[in-house]
């Protein structure tokens, strides 16, 4: 603990404190009096000894005085030592997570619905937000490429990448071609570049154009161009994407509830530019993170913490899902509940292999 902090001057009376207020002040959101903790079962000081305790608590930035003649809330200062040094983590009721595990399995043939069972998930376990990434590919080779005629010189591409992910693409081209046409440059490319990174793919048929054309017959130069034409189809956005449920439950928080700051949150949540940033950076890191008010860099969320935790696919992180609520969580519960979650998504992931 640095000197600057004043982490070092907190001797255990006055961490027992700082642990009951923080503890009162999530279970009832009203600020917390000397003479509330003095009745505290299992406290043995006096109202005085209290009252000065609370003093020098204030002084070192870890609590603060709503009112004059109120009695104290937690900081995010106070919450951060709270978390970090005093907080005991109650372990998930064996059942909730059979509920959990039960109910992500249900969409393990869909990733995009699992991730919103899973979002939906956080949501109904906390009665705060969830927030669950889609997962992301660190890679994406070519497994095998198809292509299917349609009308109007147009023809379906589809490719399935990584064995599992099926992408469609549909390319407009400059003449018919026959089915049999298709059925040949297809097979002709998934000898060629089945295993291949697509990222790659379109540098090597730059490289065989470059042939002179006498050592390209015309099936060759009508594979390569078509395949060319499926990698100039931009993919899917490769921005991070997120699946958000139970923002209505931030309501429920008086501490959130003014018109103006719900407005300016669900703002936020809507442009997602800076929920983004947040989770990208959960991204890559390791284990729980949790960020208290000022902690995320982004004064919208001064009011919130979120708790966040990375989630693998064949033991790669892919994405990152967390709980939005206020400061005063009950951290102790949502903690042990994003770091399951993350952990049995990946699992119903991975189920697909």
């Amino acid at each position: 603990m640095s000197p600057e902090t004043g982490e070092d001057l907190l001797n255990e009376r006055a961490q027992q404190l700082l642990k009951r207020l923080v503890e009162h002040y999530i279970r009832d959101g009203q600020p917390v009096g000397s003479r509330t903790l003095s009745r505290d079962v299992g406290l043995t000081l006096s109202a005085a000894t209290i009252r000065n305790v609370m003093a020098d608590l204030e002084a070192l930035g870890f609590v603060t005085s709503p009112h004059t003649s109120a009695g104290r809330v937690p900081t995010d200062k106070g919450y951060r030592f709270f978390v970090d040094t005093l907080l005991k983590y109650e372990p998930l009721e064996q059942a909730k997570v059979v509920q959990i595990q039960s109910h992500l399995g249900e969409h393990v043939d869909n990733p995009k619905a699992l991730v919103a069972a899973a979002s939906r998930m956080l949501s109904s376990v906390t009665r705060m937000a969830g927030v669950v990434t889609l997962p992301r590919q660190s890679h994406a080779a070519l497994s095998q490429i198809e292509f299917i005629p349609l009308s109007d010189n147009r023809v379906l591409a589809v490719l399935v990448v990584n064995g599992r992910e099926v992408q469609n693409r549909i390319l407009q081209l400059e003449r018919r071609y026959s089915a049999d046409e298709l059925r040949r440059a297809s097979n002709y490319l998934n000898q060629e570049l089945a295993g291949k990174e697509l990222s790659v793919i379109r540098d090597h048929l730059v490289a065989q154009l470059k042939e002179t054309r006498e050592t390209l017959n015309q099936l060759m130069l009508d594979a390569i161009l078509l395949a060319q034409q499926v990698v100039d189809v931009p993919p899917a956005t490769g921005r991070m994407e997120y699946v958000m449920a139970g923002e209505t439950n931030l309501m429920n928080f008086a501490e959130l509830s003014s018109v103006e700051k719900l407005r300016r949150l669900f703002d936020a949540f809507t442009q997602q530019r800076d929920i983004l940033n947040l989770l990208d950076n959960s991204l890559r890191a390791e284990g729980v993170q949790i960020f208290i008010g000022h902690e995320s860099g982004h004064t919208i969320l001064d009011d919130c913490s979120i708790v966040t935790a990375p989630y693998t696919l064949d033991q790669e992180v892919v994405g990152v899902l967390g709980v939005i609520g206020p400061t005063r969580m009950a951290y102790e519960r949502v903690i042990p509940i994003v770091d399951i979650t993350a952990k049995l998504l990946g699992s119903a992931l991975n189920q697909r292999s």
